[in-house]
């Protein structure tokens, strides 16, 4: 049998498309949650997979307290950032990014905290 999913990017930044057993599938559009660099994330139990469908959108990432490096993503690419890497996605309007990674990923198992240097950036 086969599923057809229809409107499943519904706006809020984080929609979830599909959950199977041990994984999810979910779209991040435009929000709050992905705009300025305010704070960066980890998660603890999982690797998380970006693909960029449609738009534009930057990733940060760090491995510790290193300046954080930037990378544009490419349309139709995958983008793996393992766990426990520290990451923050910007997104611009009209951007559609799919994702992949484990379904019990959550608030739980996610670290937060503020935005240290950025690589190549002039600290004052």
């Amino acid at each position: 049998m086969i599923k057809v999913k229809s409107n499943v990017k519904l706006g809020t930044g984080f929609d979830v498309a599909h959950e199977f057993e041990g994984w999810k599938i979910a779209f991040i559009t435009s929000a709050k949650q992905y705009g300025d660099l305010e704070v960066i994330k980890r998660h603890t139990l999982t690797d998380e997979v970006f693909v960029l469908l449609e738009g534009s959108a930057t990733l940060y990432t760090a491995d510790g307290d290193e300046p954080l490096e930037i990378t544009h993503l490419e349309k139709e690419k995958l983008y793996v950032v393992e766990k426990n890497t520290w990451h923050h996605l910007k997104v611009t309007d009209k951007t559609v990014i799919l994702v992949i990674e484990n379904s019990n990923t959550s608030k739980e198992n996610t670290q937060t905290k503020s935005v240290f240097s950025i690589k190549g950036e002039k600290q004052c």
